[in-house]
């Protein structure tokens, strides 16, 4: 269980604070929610109950900054998969943002960089589902390691690409 306090990740919301934990009324049956509180989107407030394991699972404890760091080492060695049929591929990286893991959200990051720079190589863009996959898979891995990292969520890509690099 979470505590007031704590910073989570929540779903395709983004990194949050457990404001509070309290009973409320909505309806006719009294819960126990989280109170989450969105970092990166102010006037914001989610409320989760503490008992669905559904939506309980959407709730990750954030990174450390070793875990984000071995997180990029490890995918840095990892062969970027492509894959060309459109609605596998958009059921494939519908799934991998649903799930949340960050190690596939970065594989799927990689490999839409990649992708676009082969198109943008060919006189080409990245079609409209590829890139709104992209900006959400990136918008979920920048928010978390810009919290951590204590750095922008601009500086996000530079720091990884340094990361690699040593």
């Amino acid at each position: 269980m979470f505590s007031i306090d704590d910073y989570v990740v929540y779903g395709t919301t983004g990194v949050c604070k457990i404001a509070d934990i309290r009973t409320d009324c909505f309806g006719c049956e009294e819960k126990e929610y989280y109170i989450l509180q969105p970092v990166y989107t102010k006037n914001s407030t989610l409320y989760v109950p503490t008992d669905s394991q559904t939506v309980k699972r959407k709730m990750k404890p954030i990174l450390s900054e070793d875990e984000i760091n071995e997180l990029i080492r490890a995918i840095s060695d990892e062969k970027a998969e492509w894959i060309k049929e459109d609605s596998a591929r958009r059921e494939k990286f519908t799934g991998i943002i649903k799930n949340g893991d960050r190690k596939e959200l970065l594989k799927l990051i990689k490999a839409l960089h990649l992708h676009k720079k082969d198109r943008v190589e060919s006189g080409r863009k990245l079609n409209n589902t590829d890139e709104n996959f992209m900006k959400t898979a990136e918008k979920l891995i920048y928010d978390e390691f810009a919290f951590v990292l204590n750095i922008k969520p601009d500086d996000v890509l530079p720091y990884i690409m340094e990361q690699i690099k040593s």
